[in-house]
């Protein structure tokens, strides 16, 4: 097998490459990125005979539809995705080759869905599979578990928290965008759009990371979800990033204006306050608390079974750049094995089979804290 992944120096994509080069049958993982310096990647990768590291623009079509060309499966980790989900999934597509991503931004999940790409995806006989990191990836799979083990599904809540000590990139984007207008969410059976960064509640995770604050997110699950699980009333997602004092800071800067995307005009020059918030928090004051290396998922899934209410809860916890990138690696290695057969766009709980998912996921290390709850009523 032989892997293009997009956006490859960056965390998320050398996550991806390094579990991708221990399997002896891949032959070839490409490494494309804006800025493409070797020093950027780990020594491993740097070392790896199996890896190549080039120059790549998501804006240039042509030359990723002919790198596409020479591989089996692109990864796509270059993010934001609100912008490049859609660009490199149609490269793709008019390669004729399967497309992974890991995007987290419901606006690209959308479109893919509702595009041209999906009926010449098909059409090709080539999977783009969409949110394929951890969330979404991960707990959609979860989701897909659970769903199996139950009669009906009734309720689904992702829960998320991120640590700023492992920010960087392309995620700071995301993280304020994701906030940012009306965000969908899935209640009482029909998709509603809900002011992002609102909704707060609180919300146990392992340690260390403890109760969190978490608020609404513009994340695709609520968009996906109901496609797959028939009959669910609510698909409800909420994130943080710790330490508090940050989700604080940015719920302030969208009040006062501070996240506007409208340019204004400053002493003659045009500026766009979102673009300089977001260079500004690229860079945290020294002496700021960042939080633990450390980020976590919680997966709850309430149901009915054999006329009892049950509950799976899953709670995880680890660092992001492994957590999302081995889920992608994963599904690019069932893909090559034949056992991802859905084509067009498709979602994880849409095409991933979760046994075989979770016995390579939990071979790599990966621990999963998980309960199942049983409420009945017993006449007597």
């Amino acid at each position: 097998m032989r892997a293009f992944v997009l956006g490859g120096a960056g965390g998320m994509g050398q996550g991806v490459a390094r579990d991708l080069i221990k399997q002896q049958r891949v032959a070839a993982v490409v490494l494309g990125d804006l800025y493409p310096d070797p020093e950027r990647l780990a020594p491993k990768l740097r070392e790896s005979e199996k890896v190549n590291l080039i120059k790549m623009d998501v804006n240039d079509h042509a030359g990723m539809v002919s790198a596409f060309k020479k591989v089996d499966v692109v990864i796509n980790c270059a993010g934001p995705f609100y912008k490049t989900a859609v660009p490199v999934a149609r490269a793709a597509v008019e390669a004729k080759v399967n497309y992974i991503d890991i995007c987290d931004d419901y606006e690209g999940t959308e479109v893919l869905f509702n595009s041209e790409i999906d009926g010449i995806a098909r059409k090709a006989g080539i999977t783009v599979l969409t949110g394929m990191g951890s969330d979404p990836g991960t707990n959609n799979v979860l989701v897909k578990w659970y769903a199996d083990h139950l009669d009906s599904v009734d309720e689904i809540y992702l829960y998320w928290v991120v640590s700023i000590a492992e920010l960087a990139g392309a995620a700071w984007d995301h993280s304020l965008h994701m906030t940012l207008g009306k965000i969908p969410q899935y209640m009482n059976g029909e998709l509603v759009h809900v002011e992002g960064g609102a909704g707060e509640v609180v919300v146990d995770f392992l340690e260390p990371l403890g109760a969190c604050n978490l608020r609404y997110v513009g994340h695709p699950q609520p968009l996906t979800i109901p496609k797959y699980i028939k009959g669910v009333k609510n698909v409800i997602i909420k994130g943080a990033l710790i330490p508090p004092w940050v989700d604080d800071l940015i719920k302030q800067q969208k009040d006062t204006g501070f996240l506007g995307t409208e340019s204004i005009e400053v002493k003659g020059v045009k500026v766009t306050p979102y673009d300089l918030a977001l260079k500004l928090w690229e860079t945290i004051p020294e002496g700021r608390d960042n939080g633990p290396q450390s980020s976590g998922l919680k997966v709850i899934v309430k149901g009915q079974r054999d006329g009892a209410s049950v509950t799976y809860t899953a709670d995880m916890v680890g660092r992001m750049a492994p957590g999302t990138g081995l889920p992608a690696s994963i599904a690019a290695l069932m893909m090559d094995e034949g056992s991802v057969t859905e084509k067009g766009v498709v979602a994880p709980e849409g095409c991933i089979d979760p046994a075989t998912f979770l016995a390579a996921f939990l071979k790599r290390g990966a621990k999963i804290h998980q309960s199942e709850t049983i409420s009945s009523l017993v006449h007597v």
